[in-house]
């Protein structure tokens, strides 16, 4: 088992693997970013440009720092060549059992030996994903919350059989990725924030199903008492209305839950018309220019 952290591997090149992937960079990593689909490794390497601009605008580095991270910075679409000799995996692919289980049984096959793996889940507990490689103490969930935007903070929680020398190295990873660390005694699906936020959002979602009061007004009952710039809905616009469906849909089939697929349903019908928060520019509100 590694003990010397070198070269690091990113699995998913979306919004939260490339804010790492740059992160890692950053911080003196020699970083692989592995996605399959060409376009989004483009658009990986264009959106870390425009991270390193936002941060040098803000005098957080220098434009000699920069050019010096994306030299660390390697993207490939090719697993195998992807996986050589790396140190550290975080996987950060769609939140899909069926998917993590793949991509992790595929990288056990071209990972060296003493390879620490680690899963970015927002919810789904990595004794799950486990059992898709044949080295499970070897791993356990690495959870960022948008590094470099203002969020530097992960989430190191264990699975039953994570051996007790990944999680030392972890918080030594943690520490030199300048993070603040959120560390779990025992595995919990969604860690401790997102448990606090669900909870939040799915009250402010049944208030809205059952037309107490509309989006707006629920937000603004949240952000005028508590002082904070943004609301249950405003935060659900900015995590992506397909991102909270998917999480309600596998939460509502794994506890059969009634209640939840009401959530279901409702965010579904804004998934099906394509308003899916900010990043589409409709969700809950309207972000166009």
């Amino acid at each position: 088992m590694t003990s010397d952290v070198k070269k690091i591997l990113i699995v998913g090149a979306g919004c939260i693997g490339t804010q790492v992937a740059a992160l890692c960079a950053l911080r003196g990593f020699e970083t692989s970013v592995l996605d399959t689909v060409q376009s989004q490794l483009s658009l990986s390497k264009d959106n870390i440009a425009a991270i390193f601009d936002n941060i040098i605008a803000r005098k957080e580095i220098s434009q000699d720092m920069a050019a010096a991270a994306n030299s660390r910075l390697t993207f490939f679409d090719n697993m195998e060549l992807a996986a050589t000799n790396v140190d550290v995996v975080i996987e950060s692919v769609p939140e899909s059992l069926d998917l993590k289980k793949e991509v992790f049984s595929d990288l056990n096959r071209y990972c060296k030996r003493e390879t620490i793996f680690t899963t970015n889940t927002s919810d789904l507990p990595p004794s799950l994903i486990a059992p898709a490689l044949q080295r499970p103490e070897q791993f356990a969930a690495f959870h960022f919350h948008a590094p470099l935007l203002g969020a530097d903070v992960v989430d190191i929680m264990p699975h039953p059989g994570t051996a007790p020398e990944v999680i030392i190295l972890l918080r030594k990873l943690a520490n030199d990725l300048e993070q603040t660390i959120i560390e779990l005694n025992t595995e919990r699906p969604g860690y401790l924030f997102n448990n606090m936020l669900n909870a939040l959002n799915r009250a402010a979602l049944e208030l809205a199903i059952d037309n107490v009061a509309p989006p707006e007004t629920i937000d603004k009952a949240w952000t005028k008492i508590m002082h904070t710039p943004i609301g249950p809905f405003g935060i659900l616009d900015k995590v992506g209305l397909d991102t909270a469906h998917r999480i309600a849909q596998m939460g509502a089939e794994h506890f059969q839950d009634s209640a939840l697929w009401r959530i279901v349903d409702f965010l579904g019908g804004y998934v099906g018309r394509g308003h899916l928060g900010v990043k589409t520019g409709q969700g809950f509100y309207s972000y166009n220019s």
